[in-house]
This record gives C-alpha cells, sequence and structure tokens, in this order.
C-alpha cells in the first residue's frame, strides 16, 4: 500500500499579512544600527564623546539587549509574544523620542541602554510568532528568508535615510524616524497577529535574569577594557565576573530541570549540534556585518571624505546582495546541506574583509564597494539557512527560547564586532597618530583619542601642524582599518572551519544538516 504524505496547510492571506508586520521590526532595528553608525561623526562633534563613550554609543544598545534577550524570550512564551511585541514597540517608540533630544554622551548611553531594553522584548516574539503562523517548515522556511530580509533592507536604507536627514536636520533627527515605524506596528500588531504562548508556563526566575545580565555586561567590558588600556586587574575582574556567572547561570538551569520547575532558558536545547553550531554562525555572520560597518562608515566619511548620502550609496548594493543571497538561500537548502551553505557564506564574507586589507589610493571606495557586496552574500546566505535549523531543532512550546538563542547570538556576535574590531581599530590607530608637539595638550588628547577628534583639531590649528596631524591621523586610521580587516578575516575562516567539522560530525542526526 502507498502512503501519500499530507499536503501542507498552505498559509492564509492573514498569515502573509501578518509576516509584513513581523518584517517591520526587523526593518526598523535594522535602519537604527546604521543610521547610528552614519550619525557618528555629527554626534561626536555634537557631544564630544570619548573614544571609550563613542565605542559605548554603539555598544550599550546590543549590550542591554543581547543580556535581555534570553528573558524576554522565555517572558513571551509566558505571558503572550504578540503581548510582549507590542510592549517592545510601545516602549522603543517613546524612547527613541528621548534618544533624539539628548544633550550630552551620558544621556545619549543612558537612552541607547533603555532602547536596547524594549529592543529585546522585539525580536524574540517576531522570530516565535513565524513558527505560529507557518507551522510547515518548507513555508516557513521562506516566510524565515523573506524576515531576514528586513535586516539588509533597513541596513540599505539606514544609510540612505540617515544621509538624507542629517543633511538637513541634526543628528537626533536619525532617532526619530522609529516613532512612525512604531506607530504603524502597533495598530496593525493588534489586528493581525494571533497570540501563543506555552500552555503550562513556569515562574520566572529572577536570579536567573541576573545571572544572564552579570555574564553578558562583565565580558564585554573585560573585552573593551583589555583593547583600550591591556590587561589590568579591573579586566581580569570583570572576565571573571562574567565567567563566573556564566557556569552559575547553566547550573541553575540544570537544576532547575532537574526539580522539575521551568528555568529561565532551556539549555537542552544546546544539546543539539546543529542548534550550537548555527548560533555560532549567527554571531559571526552580526561580528562581521557591525564590525564592517564600524570602521566603513567612518572610512568613507573621515578619509574619503564623502557625504552620508553617498557613503551610503557606497555600500547600498552590498545590503542589496543580503537580501537577494536571504532569498535565494531559502530555495538553495532544498538541494543542499547544512554544513555546506554556512561554511560557504561565511568564507565569502571573510574574502570581503581581505579585501579591505588592501585599501588605500583612489580604489579604496570602490575596493570597499565590492567588500560590502561580498560580506553581505555571505551573510544573507548563512542567516537564512541557521535561523530556520534553530527553530527546527526546539520544540513548538519552546519557540520564544530558541528565537532567543537566535537573537543572542546576533546580540553577541553585534557588541563583540564592535568592541572587538573597533577595539582594534582604536588601538591600531592610537599607536600609529602622530601629534605634533606644538598642539596644546587638551587638543591632542582628543587628537590621539580618535580620527574625528584629530579632524575637527586640525580645523582648529592652522598651518603646518594642522595639515602633519591630519596626514598622519589619516595614514594611522587606514593602516588600523587594514589590520582591522585582517582580524575579522581570520576569525571568520576559523568559524567556518569549525562549522564544517561539527556539522559534518553531526550530519547522521535528525535535524538534517
Amino acid at each position: 500500500m502507498t502512503v501519500t504524505a499530507p499536503r501542507p496547510v498552505r498559509p492564509s492571506a492573514r498569515a502573509w499579512a501578518g509576516l509584513a508586520v513581523l518584517f517591520l521590526p526587523t526593518l526598523l532595528v535594522a535602519i537604527d544600527n546604521t543610521v547610528l553608525s552614519f550619525a557618528l561623526p555629527a554626534i561626536s562633534a555634537a557631544v564630544s564623546p570619548s573614544a571609550t563613550q563613542q565605542l559605548w554609543i554603539v555598544d550599550a544598545y546590543p549590550l542591554v539587549l543581547a543580556g535581555l534577550l534570553v528573558t524576554m524570550g522565555t517572558l513571551g512564551d509566558r505571558i503572550g509574544r504578540r503581548r510582549t511585541l507590542l510592549i517592545g514597540v510601545a516602549g522603543f517608540g517613546a524612547v527613541s523620542l528621548a534618544a533624539a533630544f539628548a544633550t550630552d554622551a551620558a544621556q545619549l548611553v543612558a537612552a541607547r541602554a533603555l532602547l536596547g531594553f524594549f529592543g529585546a522584548m522585539l525580536m524574540p516574539a517576531t522570530l516565535a510568532l513565524l513558527r505560529t503562523l507557518f507551522p510547515d517548515r518548507t513555508q516557513r522556511r521562506t516566510a524565515v528568508a523573506i524576515w531576514a530580509t528586513g535586516f539588509a533592507a533597513g541596513a540599505a536604507v539606514g544609510p540612505i535615510v540617515g544621509g538624507l536627514l542629517l543633511a538637513h536636520f541634526w543628528w537626533g533627527a536619525v532617532f526619530l524616524v522609529n516613532v512612525p515605524l512604531m506607530l504603524l506596528i502597533l495598530v496593525a500588531g493588534a489586528v493581525l497577529l494571533p497570540e501563543s504562548r506555552m500552555e503550562r508556563p513556569g515562574r520566572l526566575d529572577p536570579y536567573g535574569v541576573l545571572l544572564s545580565l552579570l555574564a553578558m555586561g562583565p565580558t564585554v567590558l573585560a573585552i573593551k577594557t583589555v583593547a583600550h588600556d591591556g590587561v589590568t586587574g579591573s579586566a581580569v575582574l570583570a572576565l571573571l565576573v562574567g565567567a563566573g556567572a556564566g557556569v552559575l547561570f547553566v547550573r541553575r538551569a540544570r537544576a532547575r530541570l532537574a526539580a522539575g520547575e521551568e528555568p529561565l532558558l532551556d539549555v537542552t536545547l544546546f544539546a543539539s549540534p546543529v542548534l550550537r553550531l548555527s548560533a555560532l554562525a549567527n554571531a559571526t555572520t552580526m561580528f562581521a556585518l557591525t564590525g564592517l560597518l564600524f570602521f566603513s562608515a567612518q572610512y568613507l566619511l573621515l578619509v574619503a571624505g564623502l557625504d552620508p548620502l553617498d557613503a551610503g550609496l557606497v555600500l547600498l548594493p552590498g545590503f542589496v546582495t543580503t537580501a537577494v543571497a536571504g532569498l535565494t538561500a531559502s530555495r538553495l537548502a532544498r538541494r543542499y546541506p547544512l554544513r555546506l551553505l554556512v561554511p560557504t557564506g561565511l568564507l565569502l564574507a571573510a574574502a570581503g574583509f581581505g579585501l579591505c586589507t588592501q585599501l588605500g589610493g583612489s580604489s579604496a571606495v570602490g575596493v570597499l564597494a565590492v567588500s560590502a557586496v561580498l560580506v553581505g552574500a555571505g551573510i544573507g546566505l548563512s542567516e537564512t539557512i541557521t535561523n530556520d535549523a534553530i527553530l527546527a531543532a526546539a520544540p513548538a512550546d519552546r519557540a520564544g527560547s530558541a528565537s532567543a538563542v537566535s537573537e543572542t547570538a546576533y546580540e553577541i556576535g553585534a557588541v563583540l564586532g564592535t568592541a572587538v574590531l573597533g577595539s582594534v581599530l582604536a588601538a591600531a590607530y592610537r599607536r600609529g597618530v602622530a601629534v605634533p608637539e606644538g598642539i596644546g595638550p587638551t587638543w591632542a588628547d582628543a587628537a590621539h583619542e580618535t580620527l574625528g577628534g584629530a579632524i575637527g583639531t586640525a580645523q582648529r590649528v592652522p598651518g603646518v601642524d594642522g595639515e602633519a596631524l591630519l596626514s598622519s591621523a589619516r595614514a594611522a586610521f587606514d593602516a588600523g582599518v587594514e589590520l582591522t580587516a585582517l582580524v575579522g578575516s581570520g576569525v571568520l575562516v576559523a568559524v567556518a572551519a569549525t562549522v564544517v567539522v561539527g556539522l559534518r560530525a553531526a550530519s547522521g542526526s535528525p535535524a538534517g544538516c
């Protein structure tokens, strides 16, 4: 007797409309991040942050977000994923208004941290709701590919929107772009999205929440401190606190599972090698993207001398390629295994970073454009496949937790991309820049901290000293970008090799890699 497999249920028009709503938060978050990258020079001029504050303006958002993603993903499983999403949307819009009118670096860092708090409610809920809307895996893979293009679309639109805003308004306008989109998501989400939650949720574990924050924050702080000041006592202490909190978090989760209680994160999800390696690949793609944006935006604006709109257009083909590669990946996944597609994506991104070691001369802008295309193709190919693999590896009632794993990996990668690659760039710049003796100590300190500070100082110091400082600063930044790109390329190659070996060993698992 021949058994015919049941045909998958076609998603309704309401499901596709719901996907459109879930697309908007990813678009918004990506716009927010890329707009900020291109607005950094204007922010630096307006609020005069130090090099460390400048990194924290970028990192405060993903740091808080990464620390809370597990908590918010689990909270969504308990109280409802749509409810969590809409609370996050309302808070994100309100804090965006506060960020737009910050008057100093400390206020802006605080606003970015609050954006991270509410942003942590957005991403796990959107990915978990996709599983509710599209229960069939083939259809869900297409939906995930469309959802993931929101990151690329936002990254593409962000610099252009930012360039237009910065050309006509003050830097705070780049945060106001969030508000109308948030209002649209609030209205459409309440009408079109279904509610979903665990059937028998346990109580939220506040001790686990604290441990998750202590595991993330001090670890990233240690990375920043080592990059800026070398190995110091405070850096070692922060690293020990982060590592210790991580160990305690895992032990507590296992103990609660053994006692029949609900942990903050079901650590048994990591028993799947497909989930572990997919999360690693997710982190690495975001490491590459944020690192590339951090140094390429500054290079195009401050070394090549482009305005924000032109700089955004240089990188636009790369972001478009990310979207196209993501949609193509959902088709390729029907023919080729995870163990082939994901490493290929990572190696494409590594090739893009390798090109950035050859900056210099009149071809630098073209080199950055080609590099962005290669990195974009690699990210788009890898992230669609890994997101679907993570969702498929977890039970349906753990969709929020699995989504939180995926999004936490993204945000850890974003934090490390800016913290590690940004700190490598800053350290190389400080080591290479030569400040003329005729420049006073106050201006000399600013010039020694960042390229933006050096350009501002050179504009205030006339004559030979100003010209010498400007030439030295740009040469130091150029050399720093080459070193940073070499480090980024090495990380991508190493992770690609790890994924190849790990997925080959797991190729016989039911997850299908």
